[in-house]
Parts: C-alpha cells; sequence; structure tokens
C-alpha cells in the first residue's frame, strides 16, 4: 500500500508497506502506464528455477484493472473457456472452468523488488508446478507475519 502519512510524504515517492507493521515492503519503484503484455516469444523460462518470467521489470510496479484472484465463478463457455484472470491460465473447480470475480486494481510488483517477503507457513496457498499459481489467494508475508502479497512465478504463466 502506498505511504502517505504526512510524516513520510515525498512529493513523487510511492513506497509499499505493510499495513499491520508498516516495514517498507518495496524501494520506491516508478509507475509504469500499463501491465505490461507478455508474448509467447517473451516466455523464456528461467532454466533453473523454471519459473516464469516476471510481467513487470524490476524497479516499476503497474496497476492491473482486471480482476485477480478469489472469489471464481463458473465461466459462461465450458466448450471454450478463458484463463481465469490476466495473465494466468485455465482454472477448473469441480469440473466446471471458472474465471474471477475478485479484486481489481490490484497493484503488480517485480519478485525481487519484494525480496524480504516470505512464504507463508507450510506453503499455503503455494501449490504449483515449478512456483506458485498465484490462483489461491495471498502466499507472501512480510517478516512481521502478516500475508501481504501473491507470487504467480509457475511456468505456466507469468
Amino acid at each position: 500500500m502506498p505511504d502517505s502519512s504526512p510524516a513520510r510524504y515525498n512529493k513523487g515517492m510511492t513506497v509499499f508497506r505493510c499495513s499491520r507493521c508498516g516495514t517498507a515492503i518495496t524501494p520506491e519503484p516508478a509507475r509504469l502506464a500499463a501491465v505490461p503484455d507478455v508474448s509467447e516469444d517473451d516466455r523464456d523460462r528461467d532454466r533453473k528455477t523454471r519459473r516464469a518470467p516476471s510481467t513487470v521489470p524490476q524497479g516499476h510496479y503497474a496497476i492491473d484493472p482486471e480482476p485477480w484472484g478469489a472469489p471464481y465463478v463458473a465461466q459462461d463457455d465450458q466448450e471454450e473457456p478463458r484463463p481465469a484472470q490476466s495473465r494466468g491460465g485455465l482454472v477448473c473447480h469441480e469440473e466446471v472452468f471458472v474465471i474471477s470475480a475478485g479484486t481489481r486494481r490490484t497493484v503488480l510488483v517485480h519478485p525481487d523488488d519484494a525480496a524480504g517477503l516470505q512464504p507463508l507457513p507450510q506453503g499455503a496457498n503455494s501449490t504449483g508446478c515449478c512456483g506458485p499459481m498465484g490462483d489461491e489467494g495471498l502466499n507472501r508475508a512480510c517478516p512481521c507475519g502478516a500475508p501481504v502479497a501473491t507470487l504467480a512465478a509457475d511456468c505456466f504463466g507469468p
């Protein structure tokens, strides 16, 4: 969340902080006008981690106008389903393809810009093939323990 407290106000500066303890989660990233597109050609998987590349370049953030995450609702077209959310894959719950009806205007940052965040205990909400899919909700916590972010880094999407 942007820090807007009068004591820390500095025109043009954006720092995302934990809402519980106030710890800075990111440095001062620059805002992008839109979420960058990721073409199939740009999706050269990291051969070491097998995770997909980040959608947002390091040192930047973007606001995603599309819904992300739970709750999910059944898609109208089950014959030709769409990805469940922007930059995501197909999601099937109880043999029905679903689409996100979750929060809009989420903040996207490069994972290395939030390097102090840790996985939730027992890997909660972090299922995926080569990394967390990101479709199960918050899966990263501030050092104080508050769940604050969702890492979507599986090999199936950016």
